[in-house]
């Protein structure tokens, strides 16, 4: 079973503290509480996501730099192509359904979710990411490369399409107190602010 321990906190940036109109940016330690995090851990802590990063864990586990490369620029490309392998492999997989379902749960809260494996693979996702491998960025070095129990927010980011405010809350995935990989979830702020009644 996943636990859920006591959280190592990192925040990407020390945010103004004071109150805010919609446009300003929100203060995401405020709205990323304890509360938020246990909840998205307990949804976190099913059979799917153990199961798919542990096999996933497995089937890539002597993949080298160069290995690791090749999907990602393959993923790439599928992006722009008729013929998608890869990219439709991932979205079709149990746990990429499961992902899907959670986002249209939250009616709006989540906007993205997905979950990568020891080497920074995607396993599973609610919608296609840019890249494959997001085992060079902040949302996988601060959290799987930190500690099995290490939580990290990112600086929030405004979304002009839809005049919202979002930041990723990001987790390691551990089983055990073994890290096996770690998770994303973009999480609409702008939205969990008038849930919130500010």
């Amino acid at each position: 079973m996943f636990r859920i321990p006591a959280f190592t906190y990192v925040l990407a940036a020390s945010l103004a503290a004071a109150p805010h109109p919609a446009s300003a940016e929100p203060l995401t330690s405020n709205l990323i509480t304890d509360d938020i995090v246990s909840s998205v851990h307990k949804w976190l802590d099913t059979p799917v996501v153990r199961i798919s990063v542990k096999a996933q864990n497995e089937r890539y586990r002597n993949l080298s730099q160069a290995d690791i490369d090749a999907l990602d620029q393959q993923w790439r490309r599928e992006g722009t192509a008729a013929d998608q392998p890869l990219i439709a492999a991932t979205l079709s997989s149990p746990l990429s359904n499961y992902l899907t379902q959670i986002q249209a749960a939250s009616e709006g809260l989540f906007t993205e979710i997905f979950i990568v494996d020891a080497k920074g693979l995607n396993v599973g996702q609610s919608a296609i990411t840019s890249d494959y491998w997001q085992g060079d960025e902040a949302k996988f070095t601060n959290t799987f490369g930190k500690s099995h129990n290490t939580v990290f927010i990112d600086k929030a980011e405004r979304d002009d399409a839809t005049k919202t405010w979002r930041a990723q809350l990001n987790l390691t995935l551990s089983d055990g107190g073994a890290p096996i990989g770690a998770a994303t979830v973009e999480i609409n702020l702008t939205e969990l602010s008038r849930r919130n009644g500010s």
